[in-house]
Formats: structure tokens, sequence, C-alpha cells
């Protein structure tokens, strides 16, 4: 049978990289592209969650940018796969950037630390959100020893942001409040 989906290459503890360099499943560069896929399947149960036309078209264009970012970190540095895929720019960010702000506009101020509830789609987007900070670390760490894309560094960062403004508005549009924790 032609195109199976297993290899069987890997049985030894190994995969290799975009470009063909073979490399242990515990390499750091492995295991931030798999954070990132761990994010983004996350990410598409939350998008399965969301009834708000507009909303699931913006989290189907996080998913494509995880995509993407998950194939740069893949991508073996030694040589030049690079090209295969084009580059995270500051307007990606500045995307995320644009639309917390159109959220957080009909949210109430923040005044307390609040709880990962208000609803269910809320409670997925801060587990997207609690991901999206782990990967982010596993990210930082790859970066201390090789640099990753700067823009990558931002996207991730700013992406946690967007999924905690998220989960307050998906409660609000629910009417529900924040669940505010209760420090006694």
């Amino acid at each position: 049978m032609k195109g199976k989906i297993y290899t069987k290459k890997g049985d030894s503890g190994t995969t290799s990289l975009i470009g063909g360099t073979i490399v242990s499943k515990t390499n750091i560069r492995v295991e931030s592209y798999g954070m990132v896929d761990e994010l983004n399947s996350f990410t598409g149960c939350l998008y399965e969650k969301i009834s708000n036309n507009e909303i699931r078209l913006f989290i189907k264009v996080i998913m494509d940018k995880l995509f993407l970012i998950e194939s740069h970190l893949a991508v073996d540095k030694s040589n030049d796969s690079t090209k295969f895929f084009r580059a995270l720019s500051a307007e990606d960010t500045k995307m995320i950037e644009l639309e917390i702000d159109r959220l957080s506009g009909s949210l109430p101020p923040l005044n307390n630390f609040i709880l990962p509830a208000g609803c269910d789609s809320a409670s997925c987007a801060h587990v997207c959100r609690t991901v999206c900070r782990r990967t982010e670390r596993t990210i930082l760490r790859l970066n201390e020893e090789e640099k990753v894309d700067a823009e990558i560094l931002k996207f991730i960062n700013r992406l946690s942001d967007y999924f905690f403004t998220l989960a307050r508005y998906l409660s609000q549009s629910e009417g529900k409040s924040d669940v505010v924790w209760d420090n006694k």
C-alpha cells in the first residue's frame, strides 16, 4: 500500500528535521515545534466551540500562522529549507494586537485576578492561553541554543494575551462575567 502514515523510521527515538538532519525526538527544536502543534490542536478545539463567525475566521488565521511557525521551527538551520515558507512579519503580531484592542473595547476594566472559567468556550480559551505560555517558554529555551526569529517570539507572546482577552470576551458574550479569584 502506497502512502502509509507510518514509516517506522522513528521507532528508535529519532526524527528528521525539514532538510533531512536526523535528531533525537527529545531535541529542543523538536520539542518546540511539537509544542506549537499542541497549541494549534487546542486552538482547533476552541475554534469548534465558537459560533461567532468573525472570531472563527480570526482563529483560523491564527491556526494558519501557528502552522507556519511550526514549519519554521522544524527546519534544519544548517541548510536553506526556510525558502519554502514565508517569514512571519511584524504585521502578523500587529493583527493580534488590533484584535485584542477590538475585543477589549467591550470589556469591563479588570480589577482582580480571574480564574480560568466563565463558560465552556472561555475555559477552552484559557487552556489555549496556558499552553501558549508553555510553548513560549519552550521556544525561548530553543532561542538560548539557536537564534529563533524575533517575530515568532513576539507573535507567541502576544497570542497568549489574545487568548486571555478572548476568554473574557466569550464569557461576557454569553451573559457571564469574569470568575474572580477569592483570595481568602
